[in-house]
Protein backbone atom coordinates (compact mmCIF):
# COMPACT_ATOMS: atom_id res chain seq x y z
CA UNK A 1 0.00 0.00 0.00
CA UNK A 2 1.34 3.44 -0.75
CA UNK A 3 2.60 5.92 1.59
CA UNK A 4 -0.95 8.87 2.55
CA UNK A 5 1.66 11.33 1.39
CA UNK A 6 2.23 10.12 -2.05
CA UNK A 7 -1.36 11.69 -2.95
CA UNK A 8 -0.77 15.18 -2.13
CA UNK A 9 2.20 14.67 -4.17
CA UNK A 10 0.78 13.21 -6.89
CA UNK A 11 -1.61 16.03 -6.45
CA UNK A 12 0.56 18.40 -7.35
CA UNK A 13 2.56 16.42 -10.30
CA UNK A 14 -0.69 16.44 -11.71
CA UNK A 15 -1.13 20.28 -11.07
CA UNK A 16 1.74 20.42 -13.24
CA UNK A 17 0.59 18.56 -15.98
CA UNK A 18 -2.54 20.36 -16.48
CA UNK A 19 -0.91 23.17 -16.59
CA UNK A 20 1.71 22.46 -19.57
CA UNK A 21 -1.30 21.12 -21.16
CA UNK A 22 -3.58 24.40 -20.24
CA UNK A 23 -0.30 26.33 -22.05
CA UNK A 24 0.08 24.30 -25.19
CA UNK A 25 -3.89 25.14 -25.40
CA UNK A 26 -3.26 29.05 -25.30
CA UNK A 27 -0.28 28.84 -27.52
CA UNK A 28 -1.75 26.63 -30.28
CA UNK A 29 -3.55 29.75 -31.95
CA UNK A 30 0.25 31.44 -32.39
CA UNK A 31 2.41 28.51 -32.91
CA UNK A 32 -0.46 26.04 -34.56
CA UNK A 33 -2.41 28.42 -36.20
CA UNK A 34 -5.60 26.62 -34.14
CA UNK A 35 -7.54 28.58 -33.12
CA UNK A 36 -6.75 32.22 -34.31
CA UNK A 37 -8.98 34.84 -34.47
CA UNK A 38 -9.96 36.21 -38.01
CA UNK A 39 -7.43 38.59 -37.75
CA UNK A 40 -4.87 36.14 -36.98
CA UNK A 41 -4.47 36.93 -33.37
CA UNK A 42 -4.60 35.04 -30.61
CA UNK A 43 -7.37 35.00 -28.51
CA UNK A 44 -5.61 33.52 -25.44
CA UNK A 45 -2.50 35.98 -26.07
CA UNK A 46 -3.17 37.40 -22.25
CA UNK A 47 -3.59 34.36 -20.71
CA UNK A 48 -0.12 32.57 -22.03
CA UNK A 49 2.07 34.89 -19.94
CA UNK A 50 0.24 33.88 -16.97
CA UNK A 51 0.12 30.33 -17.23
CA UNK A 52 3.87 30.88 -18.34
CA UNK A 53 4.63 32.36 -14.85
CA UNK A 54 2.69 30.10 -12.56
CA UNK A 55 4.03 27.09 -14.64
CA UNK A 56 7.47 28.45 -13.05
CA UNK A 57 6.48 28.68 -9.71
CA UNK A 58 5.88 25.31 -9.75
CA UNK A 59 9.33 24.20 -9.63
CA UNK A 60 10.56 27.09 -6.43
CA UNK A 61 8.70 27.06 -3.10
CA UNK A 62 6.98 23.41 -4.31
CA UNK A 63 10.50 21.70 -4.05
CA UNK A 64 10.41 22.12 -0.38
CA UNK A 65 7.21 19.95 -0.30
CA UNK A 66 8.24 17.75 -1.68
CA UNK A 67 11.57 16.86 0.22
CA UNK A 68 9.49 17.73 3.20
CA UNK A 69 7.44 14.74 2.19
CA UNK A 70 9.79 12.52 0.96
CA UNK A 71 11.85 12.75 4.00
CA UNK A 72 8.00 12.30 6.28
CA UNK A 73 8.16 8.85 4.29
CA UNK A 74 11.08 7.90 5.04
CA UNK A 75 9.64 8.48 8.70
CA UNK A 76 6.69 6.63 7.88
CA UNK A 77 4.88 9.88 9.09
CA UNK A 78 1.25 9.53 8.92
CA UNK A 79 0.30 11.72 11.38
CA UNK A 80 -3.55 13.72 10.94
CA UNK A 81 -1.46 16.88 11.38
CA UNK A 82 1.48 16.23 8.91
CA UNK A 83 -1.49 14.96 6.33
CA UNK A 84 -3.53 18.14 6.31
CA UNK A 85 -0.41 20.25 5.63
CA UNK A 86 0.20 18.44 2.65
CA UNK A 87 -3.34 18.78 1.73
CA UNK A 88 -3.08 22.62 2.95
CA UNK A 89 -0.49 22.66 0.55
CA UNK A 90 -1.78 21.15 -2.78
CA UNK A 91 -5.45 23.32 -2.64
CA UNK A 92 -3.14 26.56 -1.83
CA UNK A 93 -1.33 25.64 -5.19
CA UNK A 94 -4.54 25.42 -6.81
CA UNK A 95 -6.27 28.52 -5.51
CA UNK A 96 -2.93 30.09 -5.97
CA UNK A 97 -2.92 28.85 -9.82
CA UNK A 98 -6.93 29.75 -10.29
CA UNK A 99 -5.89 33.54 -8.99
CA UNK A 100 -2.79 33.72 -11.01
CA UNK A 101 -3.88 32.45 -14.30
CA UNK A 102 -7.47 33.95 -14.19
CA UNK A 103 -7.05 37.83 -12.63
CA UNK A 104 -4.35 40.06 -12.04
CA UNK A 105 -4.49 41.01 -8.32
CA UNK A 106 -1.39 40.56 -7.20
CA UNK A 107 -2.53 41.43 -3.51
CA UNK A 108 -4.66 38.53 -3.33
CA UNK A 109 -1.78 35.84 -4.84
CA UNK A 110 0.38 36.99 -2.25
CA UNK A 111 -2.51 36.16 0.24
CA UNK A 112 -3.60 33.12 -1.10
CA UNK A 113 0.42 31.63 -1.42
CA UNK A 114 0.83 32.32 2.06
CA UNK A 115 -1.66 29.23 2.84
CA UNK A 116 1.09 27.46 0.43
CA UNK A 117 3.59 29.26 2.40
CA UNK A 118 2.80 28.28 6.16
CA UNK A 119 1.56 25.18 5.21
CA UNK A 120 5.07 23.89 3.98
CA UNK A 121 6.55 25.60 6.99
CA UNK A 122 4.82 23.31 8.94
CA UNK A 123 5.62 20.36 7.31
CA UNK A 124 9.64 21.59 7.97
CA UNK A 125 8.57 22.04 11.23
CA UNK A 126 6.99 18.80 11.69
CA UNK A 127 10.86 17.30 10.23
CA UNK A 128 12.47 19.49 12.24
CA UNK A 129 10.92 19.39 15.65
CA UNK A 130 9.76 15.56 15.76
CA UNK A 131 11.67 12.18 15.99
CA UNK A 132 11.45 9.33 14.27
CA UNK A 133 7.83 7.00 15.42
CA UNK A 134 8.95 4.14 17.58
Amino acid sequence: MSHPLIFPMAAQVALAAWLYVLLTVVRAPAIWGIGRLPDGGNPWARFEPRISANLRNQFEWPLFFYVACVLLIMRSDTSTATLALAWIFVIGRVLHSLVQVLTTNVRLRGVVFTINFVAVLGLWAIVVFTGTPE
